[in-house]
């Protein structure tokens, strides 16, 4: 069970999060967090020492929630195959995601790639674990004769991920999900083609 000191601070990041996916860390002030929260600054400072420390703890829960989140979401399906049309699944509305404001991955990526080089690690961290697990679990459809030897995993997971949020930045910027859709349609289809 949570300390009262830890359900605050819990609190104070998970408010924040939104705010930083919508506004990047630069957009984001502390008086946005002290509106958003309603705490004093005195709170607030109880808790971070400051707002670098605030960014670089709310850029990791919400680094952890998605990445969660999607593992979640992948590990319903039933098949190596499933588990990959779930994937594309969690992506198929950019505009309702699951953090307001776009993909959090992405959305911090952008900025933090030449602005926050501690942030920065933080993103590539996240996106090399996620390639590997997508490249182990189509290796694995593989091994388990699912999936035709002919298939690239590694660059067949990249390929997912870069299409994906290439397409969450352009849906969102036209305000249209339907393309995203195409896209997921598109290489459910291609990874058909490697089905056994």
């Amino acid at each position: 069970m949570l300390t009262k000191a830890e359900r605050t601070k819990q609190f104070i990041l998970e408010t924040a999060i939104p705010l930083y996916n919508e506004k990047g860390i630069s957009g984001v002030n502390i008086d946005d967090i002290l509106e958003a929260t309603k705490l004093t600054k005195g709170c607030l400072y109880g808790h971070f020492e400051n707002k670098e420390d605030l960014s670089a703890q709310v850029i990791d829960l919400s680094l952890k929630m998605v990445s969660e989140k999607i593992r979640a979401a992948v590990y319903k399906g039933k098949t190596i195959k499933g588990k990959i049309f779930a994937f594309l699944d969690f992506y198929k509305n950019p505009i309702e995601t699951y953090v307001s404001g776009g993909c959090p991955i992405f959305n911090t990526a952008v900025e933090a790639d030449d602005n926050y080089p501690f942030i920065k690690e933080k993103v590539a961290k996240v996106i090399r674990i996620g390639q590997q697990e997508l490249t182990a679990l189509l290796q694995e459809g593989i091994n388990n004769g699912e999936f035709s030897k002919s298939l690239d995993p590694a660059v067949f997971a990249f390929k997912l991920v870069a299409s994906v949020e290439g397409g969450i930045v352009m849906c969102r910027v036209m305000d249209t999900a339907k393309p995203m859709q195409g896209l997921v349609k598109s290489l459910k289809s291609e990874l058909e083609q490697y089905v056994i």
